[in-house]
């Protein structure tokens, strides 16, 4: 096989019909049957990661493009460094689907398999540097747990600020909200959410005009922290009592009416 490789290029090299680049030769026109460059990505989606071997190996599950003609190749995984108890890899791949006209429109499940120095233990892994898994309370070990937006180990729920910027993290509001409490205990939350509209020019004043949307939310204590239950502007216990009737007395009954600016 290596004396067929260097025939091969010997033979380019006198003449005969260069190997397919996926380029035009310099000064030649563009053709309509050019192949598609070859690009260096990343997968478009991690499904999973799983420990094999003993703990010696990691079989990464992701999803890849897909198409009538061949969109993936040299799929590879690799061990990048291992720093402060996370295992740190990479998964690549090359793949014609930046060209629109590569027809790689679909997407397939592939699984790439990453070589550890020694068995993973209690390490989290980071994939691509953006999804982190750990088999630390892994329910279905091993395949790994995948952690989200606020870690691998959510601070449980408390009346801390802290806690309170999970809460405003896990729900479906702007990012640069900002918070007031107007009420906590062991199970339930009450904050005024802020979110400021209008162009972007600076502070308050010297012509920048200052406006902000208000919505009025209510959490529940859960394993995993605090999770949004309902949200009301009334002021008082009626308009909330009719959505969380369980909601305690003392939480909402000195409740203002929610601001509007």
């Amino acid at each position: 096989m290596a004396v067929l490789g260097a025939t091969w290029v010997l033979l380019a090299g006198c003449g005969s019909t260069p190997a397919d680049t996926g380029q035009e030769p310099a000064g030649a026109a563009p053709s309509a049957t050019t192949a598609p460059a070859w690009t260096l990505a990343a997968p478009i989606r991690i499904d999973g990661v799983r420990t094999t071997d003993g703990g010696r190996s990691l079989v990464v599950d992701a999803e890849v493009p897909d198409g009538a003609r061949d969109c993936v190749r040299g799929l590879r995984g690799e061990l990048d460094t291992v720093e402060h108890g996370t295992v740190y890899v990479n998964v690549t791949y090359e793949t014609r689907s930046l060209d629109r006209a590569s027809g790689c429109t679909d997407t397939q499940q592939v699984t790439a398999t990453v070589q550890l120095r020694e068995p993973l233990g209690s390490r989290k892994v980071m994939v691509n540097s953006m999804d982190v898994y750990t088999p630390v309370g892994a329910e279905h070990f091993p395949v790994l747990r995948q952690c989200g937006e606020n870690g691998c180990d959510p601070t449980p729920p408390r009346c801390t600020s802290s806690s309170y910027r999970q809460a405003v993290n896990d729900t479906d509001i702007p990012e640069h909200t900002s918070w007031e409490e107007r009420g906590c205990d062991d199970t339930w939350l009450v904050l005024d959410l802020s979110t400021r509209m209008g162009p972007a020019c600076g502070d308050p004043g010297d012509g920048c005009p200052s406006s902000s949307v208000a919505q009025r939310w209510f959490y529940q204590a859960e394993p995993s922290g605090w999770q949004p239950a309902a949200t009301n502007g009334d002021a008082g216990c009626t308009g909330i009592h009719k959505i969380l009737p369980e909601l305690p007395e003392h939480l909402c009954a000195s409740l203002p009416q929610l601001a509007r600016r």
